[in-house]
């Protein structure tokens, strides 16, 4: 059975974020309930796939790459899917989506410089069939980095 998360799952989730190396006692106590009920709930959360706790590199630490940002555009709509499937197969890229608006496809990696950029995108991405086009951008100095991409703005 799938449920909605609830207050308390949500504060267990918010302190996770910040460290999923607290363990479930600590959080227990910050939250005012049971170990047992923190425990109970991580597991459910994960068992439903609402969560998943996972080691996340620090994109500080990367001070000789760039975040690219390539956008992907399709020769016909009916390939987005298709297209954004093998780009998903792609080791060197952290996040492929469909999109609306400015391109059909993001694809999201990190490289060294604006040559690494061209060449991946000219041997990796550009020879996938229904690629029509592809456009970059390179992310040079990050003000605010929050994987916690989660929230829904309310």
């Amino acid at each position: 059975m799938h449920r909605e998360l609830d207050n308390c799952d949500r504060a267990i989730v918010e302190h996770l974020s910040r460290d999923a190396r607290l363990s479930n006692r600590e959080i227990a106590e910050a939250l005012g309930v049971s170990e047992g009920t923190v425990r109970a709930r991580v597991k459910r959360m994960e068992e439903n796939k609402q969560i998943r706790l996972t080691a996340v590199t620090n994109i500080e630490r990367f001070r000789d790459a760039a975040l690219a940002y390539i956008w992907i555009e399709v020769e016909r709509s009916d390939q987005t899917r298709e297209v954004a499937e093998q780009l998903a197969g792609i080791s060197e890229l952290g996040f492929v989506g469909v999109m609306l608006g400015r391109a059909d496809i993001l694809a999201i990696t990190m490289v060294r410089n604006a040559e690494h950029l061209a060449r991946f995108v000219h041997k990796r991405i550009s020879v996938i069939e229904g690629v029509r086009g592809t456009q970059s951008t390179l992310g040079v100095n990050f003000i605010k980095h929050d994987y916690r991409m989660a929230r829904i703005v309310s």
